[in-house]
């Protein structure tokens, strides 16, 4: 019950909202993650009249507004600095509150120097809490990505949510050239999967363990998504999103 959308970064940066909508819902895709920064111009910033817009544009699609991709990160030393990316993060809650949206996605972005891995695993995980506790009063997952210099590896993606402990906290798998392990990414995986909300996909004709992936989605039970997030292959868009699809079938098909 593995389910096939789009984030759009690299792939539809430079497509109005209407242009990704039309465009998804013809080549069989469920999803979308909007990704900030992009052409689409869905951000914080719009009043209440424009983010009910949004709302009453995708309840007339089949493609579900998922998740908005924020760039909000909470690695740094500095409490102050930590202190306005969580207050960001709160307004992209709100922002998937009232457009309808189930999560925001956050990242880590590496380590900073000189400063001992456990407390900046704790710094992450205690701003992390308190987007949760937001998060949870608004109906919002907050979903952190396995990202960045070491913080990518599967062992502190899952120390971060280990001290994390929120029920509203969860990981998206992001599909990094880390999480294989002598060719599998079995042992990261069941590190990562009692926290998994969300799946980032890429390039599926790499030699990524993609089979592996997909029976251990299905084996778990997620039925949540899998968000494309690639880079243009071509200059035909619409025609690649179609190929991507085919391929992702027929993972689907042979698990």
């Amino acid at each position: 019950m593995l389910h096939l959308g789009c984030v759009t970064y690299n792939l539809l940066k430079d497509w109005d909202l209407e242009t990704i909508i039309r465009n998804l819902e013809a080549a069989g895709y469920e999803a979308v993650e909007l990704r900030t920064g992009h052409k689409h111009g869905v951000e914080p910033s719009l009043d209440e009249a424009q983010r009910n817009r949004i709302r009453e544009r995708f309840q007339k699609t089949k493609v579900r507004l998922l998740s908005f991709g924020s760039t909000c990160e909470f690695e740094s030393p500095d409490a102050e600095v930590r202190r306005s990316q969580v207050e960001i993060g709160k307004q992209w809650v709100d922002l998937a509150h009232d457009t309808g949206a189930w999560g925001v996605k956050v990242r880590p972005n590496g380590l900073p120097s000189g400063v001992p891995m456990e407390t900046t695993i704790e710094n992450i995980a205690a701003s992390l809490r308190e987007l949760g506790d937001y998060g949870t009063g608004h109906g919002v997952e907050i979903w952190m990505e396995v990202h960045g210099p070491t913080t990518q590896n599967p062992p502190v993606a899952a120390a971060i949510m280990k001290a994390t402990k929120h029920p509203n906290v969860g990981v998206c798998w992001n599909s990094n050239p880390t999480d294989v392990v002598n060719g599998s990414v079995k042992p990261s995986f069941e590190l990562l999967k009692p926290w998994i909300r969300n799946v980032h996909i890429n390039d599926l004709s790499s030699s990524y363990p993609w089979r592996e992936l997909f029976t251990m989605l299905r084996d778990s039970g997620y039925e949540r998504y899998t968000l494309a997030e690639v880079s243009p292959e071509s200059k035909e868009t619409e025609r690649f999103l179609r190929y991507y699809r085919a391929l992702w079938i027929e993972l689907n098909q042979a698990c």
